[in-house]
């Protein structure tokens, strides 16, 4: 009797953390640097000579859009983040392990959205960031914490759904300068 207990017992257990894992959601991976400061960086710009440190949007709040010319769903976001830029929304772009003469052909074939364009060549500001992958989108307040973060290409539903009603939140509370 024990040798047939035993095995089902463990086959039992393998099915209870396969149940779990089928409902977990992977594009909504909690991020421990909600609430948390913005980790400050230096970077290089896109253009030559270009450079941006992330205390010049200090006292804004912006979108960090994590992208590279590359990926793929970068691209089905794209017009979206469009969109919020001519809606007036500050984006920077955190362009990801790419290469420059890429990403810049990139925006001009499908536009610049852009404010900044920071370049973070070897991924040592995304691991700072907690990037899992490209695209990925933080919103930063005016005082430079990260308030919003979302993995995998921002869609329709999501602005409306997340990303509105913590602007206007943070509008109301005075910190969307």
């Amino acid at each position: 009797m024990n040798r047939f207990v035993i095995p089902l017992l463990a086959f039992a257990v393998v099915v209870a953390f396969l149940g779990v894992g089928l409902t977990l959601k992977p594009r909504e991976l909690p991020s421990p640097l909600i609430g948390q400061p913005a980790p400050a960086f230096a970077l290089p710009g896109l253009q030559p000579g270009a450079r941006f440190d992330s205390a010049q949007m200090q006292g804004r709040a912006y979108l960090l859009n994590v992208w590279a010319s590359w990926c793929a769903a970068c691209l089905d976001e794209h017009p979206l983040i469009n969109q919020l830029a001519q809606a007036g929304m500050r984006i920077v772009g955190l362009n990801y392990k790419d290469d420059a003469g890429d990403a810049t052909a990139w925006l001009q074939r499908f536009g610049n959205p852009y404010a900044h364009i920071p370049v973070d060549r070897d991924g040592r500001v995304g691991i700072e960031f907690g990037v899992y992958g490209v695209p990925e989108t933080y919103l930063i307040d005016a005082r430079g914490v990260i308030r919003f973060k979302h993995t995998g290409p921002l869609n329709a539903e999501v602005v409306r759904r997340e990303l509105l009603p913590l602007l206007g939140a943070m509008r109301r509370d005075g910190e969307s300068s």
